[in-house]
């Protein structure tokens, strides 16, 4: 596994020779001599780790370990200085500097922090592979949209915590994927993920759906059943559509998630479970809260994060990718072979506003591989409202 250095020093004395010895242990090298071209350097990722000196000719060298902070994987930085300041090393470290060496540099020592460095570099590049790996098989494609990466991120952030979650957006977005997405990437993975739609279950039944019953508790009840949130003990409860539970189930739910336990319908013994709440929505919980139409208590208790999943209309730079990773899906189920899309169609599916989201770009790739007769989706293979939006 090879890692690239970015030596970070306005001497280009002291770059050439940090770098010959970096290359004879067979580390890739890039230089800069300007805190500018450092800032270039980071933007484009070009450094697996960063030798940064403190005296720049065009500023404070540590200035990059604050301005890189908020990165989700900033480079390991270790600041290596001539000037021996204590003050400059207790900062550089507590602003998440990996290590800190002075001038002139004891090449043992800098080969050790590298190498404890480029171990978390290591590390990083295992776990992003592993996610990568779940992703595929949870069938959830990220994208290149910032705002998505952003809901990801935080997703990944939830999943570790695993703290209630409010996933909003539009119908089709894909909410319902990104709580699997949460539920693969997080120590729950191994146990139950149980999903119910609040708005596709009779009211008069969703009660004994979530918490189950006894025998007898009403007239259809011959023997004792387990509810949703029972059977998925130790993993994670998925609610989609919320909005739509009634009132008196609101104050049930919100009781079981606030004490961890809750008991069947008809029954009068607590039953204890662990799980991670997740639930969707696409209408506005706040404002059915003000409208007293959704429990104040139970929104706060289930919003600690709150994640909007943006509508396709907002991502299309990531059409291709979702095509693409469509068109696997539907090759594998059909046993057919389509390998693109011609450029007509590919134009005309990023010009179109996608009101019905990702679930109805899905419906029209899958639409376009039964009516494709070659290797490419061409634009008489698409629906003609894509071909043809009206106005």
């Amino acid at each position: 596994m090879s890692f690239t250095v970015l030596i970070v020093d306005d001497e280009s004395n002291a770059r050439q020779n940090l770098g010959g010895l970096l290359i004879a242990k067979g580390y890739e090298i890039v230089e800069a001599g300007t805190l500018a071209e450092a800032r270039e350097h980071v933007k484009k990722g070009d450094g697996d780790v960063i030798l940064l000196d403190v005296q720049l000719t065009d500023g404070y060298g540590p200035n990059l370990i604050y301005e890189t902070a908020a990165m989700p994987a900033r480079p390991p930085i270790i600041v290596i200085t001539g000037y021996g300041d204590i003050e400059t090393a207790v900062d550089a470290m507590k602003n998440g500097a990996s290590d800190f060496l002075t001038k002139p540099v004891d090449f043992t020592q800098l080969e050790k922090s590298i190498i404890k460095a480029c171990e978390i570099v290591s590390m990083r590049r295992e776990l992003a592979h592993y996610r990568e790996m779940q992703m595929q098989k949870s069938n959830f494609v990220i994208g290149q949209t910032p705002v998505m990466k952003t809901v990801v991120d935080q997703a990944l952030k939830a999943a570790e915590a695993q703290v209630s979650v409010l996933i909003t957006g539009e119908n089709g977005t894909g909410k319902d994927v990104l709580a699997q997405y949460i539920h693969a990437n997080g120590p729950r993975a191994n146990k139950p993920f149980m999903a119910i739609n609040c708005a596709a279950i009779q009211q008069s039944i969703l009660e004994s759906e979530l918490f189950g019953h006894e025998a007898g508790a009403f007239t259809s009840a011959d023997r004792k059943k387990p509810g949703l949130m029972e059977v998925a003990d130790g993993g994670i409860l998925f609610l989609d559509e919320i909005s739509s539970m009634p009132l008196d189930i609101q104050a049930k739910l919100l009781r079981a998630i606030e004490t961890h336990s809750f008991m069947r319908v008809g029954g009068t013994t607590l039953i204890k479970v662990d799980i991670q709440v997740i639930v969707a929505s696409n209408r506005n919980l706040q404002a059915m809260v003000n409208d007293g139409l959704f429990r104040q208590d139970l929104y706060y208790r289930l919003k600690k994060i709150d994640l909007e999943v943006p509508p396709l209309r907002d991502r299309k730079v990531d059409i291709p990718e979702l095509v693409g990773f469509f068109i696997r899906m539907y090759n594998g189920l059909q046993g057919l072979n389509i390998t693109g899309v011609s450029e007509p169609a590919m134009d005309a599916l990023q010009k179109y506003n996608w009101p019905g989201n990702i679930r109805e770009l899905s419906n029209a790739i899958e639409r376009a591989i039964i009516f494709c007769d070659g290797e490419n989706i061409n634009l008489a293979d698409l629906p003609r409202d894509i071909v043809s939006p009206q106005v």
